[in-house]
C-alpha cells in the first residue's frame, strides 16, 4: 500500500504529458488551418503567371493559354477557393523557397526553408520560369525541367533508384539532394502545395497524363552526343570564366548584388550535394544537358554539347557538400575544401574583374534576384 502514491504520481505525470503533448498537436493543427484558410500575398512572379492563366474560383476552368493558342475551348472542372489558395501557396513556393519576398517567411512559405541546408537554393533554379519556362511567344521551352510536364507522368519509374516514384517521392529527392536538404514528410503542406500548383499548370497547357513532352526534364547529353574529344577539365575553366562566371562568381558561389540573388551557387555549402543527380560523377549527363538548354539566361542552345559536358565537368569539380552516402570522410573533406579553397583561390585568382552578369531573360520574377561572392 505504501507505494500506490508513488505509482499515482507517475500515473500521473505521465497523463499531463501525454495532454501537453495533445493540447500542443491541437494547437499547430488548428493554426496550419488558419492559414490554409488565409489569403495568400503572392509574389510578383505568381501574380502575373497565375493571372495569365486564369485561375480565379469556379465550377469551371478555361484555360487563356489554350484558348489563345489551339484556338479551342478546353472546360474542365473548376477550382474551390481552398483548391486555389493550395494553388497559389505552392507558385509562392517554386518562385521565392527561401521567404525572401514574404512578410512571415514561416507562415508564407510553410518555413519552407527548414528543408533546405543554405540561403539560396529555390525550386526554380532548376525548374525555371517558376517551373514553366516560355518565350516570348509562349512556346513551351525543351529541357527546361516544367513541373507541368513533370506532373503528368504521375508515377516514374526511376533508374537511379530502382523504385516506382509518385510526383510527391520526386520532390523529396530535390529537397534531399538538389537543395542538399531534408526530407519533408510525405504529408506536408509543403509537399501538397507545390503538386497542386503543378497539377494546375498541367491542366492550364492542356498537358495530358502519360504523354511525353519535350519540356520534361533537361534533355540529357551523354558522350556518344559529342565529338568525342573526351570531357576536358582545362576547357570547361576556360568556357566558365568566358560564359558563367558573370553570374555565378569567379568560384561558383554565386553572385550577390546589394542583398539580390543574380545567379544561384554552383559550388559550396549552398550548392547541391554529391549525391544530386547534378552531379557530373554521380550522373554524367543531366548537368550538361541543363546547361545547354537553359545557359546562359538569353543565349540558351548557343554552346556545343561537348562544351556543355566541359563545364559540367569543371562544375563537379569544385568544393560541394557531401552527400548521405558518401560517409563521414568524404563530408569532412568537402567540408575542408569548401573552407580553405575559396580564400585560397582569391589569393592566387586574377584581380581583373569578371564581366557583367548577362541580362535574365527568365520568365521568373525580375526582382527576385540574389546570391554572394561578388568576385
Amino acid at each position: 500500500m505504501p507505494k500506490l502514491p508513488g505509482k499515482l504520481f507517475r500515473v500521473t505525470v505521465l497523463l499531463v504529458a501525454f495532454g501537453s503533448l495533445y493540447l500542443v498537436a491541437l494547437h499547430k493543427h488548428a493554426e496550419r488551418e488558419e492559414i490554409r484558410k488565409a489569403a495568400v500575398a503572392l509574389t510578383p512572379g505568381c501574380t502575373e503567371k497565375l493571372g495569365r492563366y486564369g485561375l480565379t474560383p469556379g465550377e469551371q476552368y478555361e484555360s487563356p493559354y489554350v484558348a489563345q493558342r489551339a484556338a479551342v475551348r478546353t472546360v474542365a472542372r473548376g477550382y474551390s477557393e481552398e483548391d486555389v489558395r493550395a494553388v497559389q501557396r505552392g507558385c509562392n513556393i517554386v518562385d521565392d523557397s527561401q521567404g525572401t519576398l514574404a512578410s512571415e517567411p514561416w507562415r508564407e512559405r510553410w518555413n519552407a526553408k527548414r528543408f533546405i541546408r543554405g540561403s539560396h537554393a529555390s525550386c526554380d533554379h532548376c525548374h525555371r520560369g517558376i517551373g514553366d519556362l516560355q518565350d516570348a511567344s509562349g512556346n513551351r521551352l525543351p529541357g527546361s525541367n516544367s513541373l507541368a510536364a513533370s506532373w503528368t507522368m504521375g508515377d516514374m519509374y526511376d533508374r537511379f533508384t530502382g523504385l516506382l516514384l509518385p510526383y510527391e517521392l520526386r520532390q523529396m529527392q530535390c529537397y534531399i539532394n538538389s537543395s542538399n536538404g531534408f526530407k519533408p514528410n510525405l504529408a506536408d503542406d509543403v509537399i501538397r502545395d507545390v503538386t497542386a500548383y503543378s497539377r494546375f499548370l498541367s491542366g492550364a497547357l492542356d498537358l495530358k497524363i502519360a504523354n511525353h513532352y519535350e519540356e520534361q526534364g533537361i534533355d540529357e547529353i551523354p558522350a556518344s552526343a559529342t565529338l568525342k574529344q573526351g570531357d576536358d577539365y582545362i576547357r570547361g575553366e576556360a568556357l566558365y570564366k568566358d560564359k558563367c562566371q558573370g553570374c555565378h562568381g569567379l568560384q561558383g558561389l554565386g553572385l550577390e548584388l546589394n542583398g539580390q540573388l543574380i545567379a544561384p551557387a554552383v559550388a559550396g555549402p549552398n550548392a547541391w550535394n554529391l549525391q544530386s543527380r547534378n552531379n557530373f560523377y554521380f550522373v554524367s549527363t543531366i548537368l550538361a544537358g541543363f546547361i545547354c538548354r537553359n545557359m546562359p539566361p538569353g543565349q540558351e542552345n548557343t554552346l556545343q554539347h561537348q562544351d556543355c559536358r566541359d563545364v559540367a565537368f569543371y562544375i563537379s569539380n569544385l568544393p560541394r557538400p557531401a552527400g548521405d552516402r558518401q560517409g563521414p570522410i568524404a563530408a569532412l573533406q568537402q567540408q575542408l575544401f569548401m573552407a580553405v579553397m575559396p580564400p585560397l583561390l582569391r589569393l592566387s585568382g586574377s584581380s581583373k574583374a569578371p564581366p557583367p552578369p548577362l541580362e535574365h531573360a527568365s520568365a521568373s520574377t525580375p526582382e527576385k534576384v540574389r546570391v554572394e561572392n561578388a568576385e
